[in-house]
């Protein structure tokens, strides 16, 4: 059976209970307590406190207009005691969905001159950018068979999780940002994963590499590895923390998109651990 760390977290989360993967690279997270299993008879404990930081970070989240981005976003905006938040989305109607603030920013993580203003002068940045795969039209599900994907021009698993991520991690790192918070996808382990047949687009061997290339950039770094995205209330469900795929192999699986949110933002306090992947 998979090794998994359950960790409550403090206030203002107020998760009682949740289910996901993650793979952090560096957590910072204040007051964070956890139990590793080691073996059946040994158990390990260890508890971090977070480090004071009397000044206002201002945190730049890419991929604002997806449905995770939104959320963190707003979480942001909901801390401007301790956040000053910035959002970059794709295009104008993206920018609008969510309040169209002077704060959101329109750029393409594909070309490096366009977001490179951007992320200047920011302390840290959480990267939420992903190629969607579409369902090709025509589908009929009562006459059996599996929808068939693709990615749109431009907008494949290469170009946006590779390039532009990479990108990203170039511009944040010739502008001295502090921390990096990278969220990708749980199934990086195993190249017969289901999810890199769809489009062709081999998505999760491009996240994989872009994972990589900012564990190598010398960026300090949180990676997390989230399971699969739901609609649902955050701070209801336990929060369980696997490595390298390890809740694959369990019923745990899951992840509202609202805990996700939660996790990205609380690398930010300060923590005493070296760069984490979960």
């Amino acid at each position: 059976m998979a090794a998994v760390t359950r960790v409550p977290f403090p206030n203002p989360i107020s998760i009682a209970t949740h289910k996901c993967v993650h793979s952090i690279s560096r957590p910072r997270l204040p007051e964070l307590s956890a139990i590793f299993p080691l073996n059946a008879k040994k158990l390990r404990r260890f508890s971090v406190v977070a480090m004071a930081d009397l000044s206002k970070s201002t945190v730049l989240v890419t991929g604002a207009g997806g449905r995770t981005g939104q959320i963190v976003y707003k979480k942001l905006r909901e801390r401007s005691d301790q956040y000053a938040g910035r959002g970059l989305v794709r295009t104008q109607e993206s920018k609008e969905k969510i309040g169209g603030s002077d704060d959101v920013y329109i750029g393409d993580i594909r070309t490096a001159e366009s977001i490179a203003p951007v992320i200047q002068g920011i302390d840290a940045l959480i990267i939420l950018t992903s190629a969607v795969p579409k369902m090709k039209p025509g589908f009929d599900p009562s006459k059996g068979g599996r929808p068939e994907f693709y990615f749109e021009d431009g907008a494949n698993p290469e170009e946006v999780d590779w390039i532009g991520q990479k990108n990203q991690i170039d511009a944040a790192k010739a502008a001295g940002v502090k921390q990096i918070v990278l969220v990708g996808s749980m199934g990086g382990t195993d190249l017969n994963n289901p999810l890199n047949s769809l489009g062709n687009g081999n998505i999760l061997v491009w996240k994989r590499k872009a994972e990589q290339y900012l564990a190598d950039s010398g960026i300090p770094y949180t990676i997390i590895r989230a399971g699969g995205l739901q609609d649902k209330e955050g701070g209801v469900r336990e929060l369980l923390v696997g490595k390298d795929d390890e809740l694959l192999k369990t019923e745990t699986r899951t992840i509202a998109r609202a805990d996700v949110a939660e996790v990205c933002i609380q690398p930010l306090y300060g923590y005493h651990h070296p760069n984490p992947r979960f």
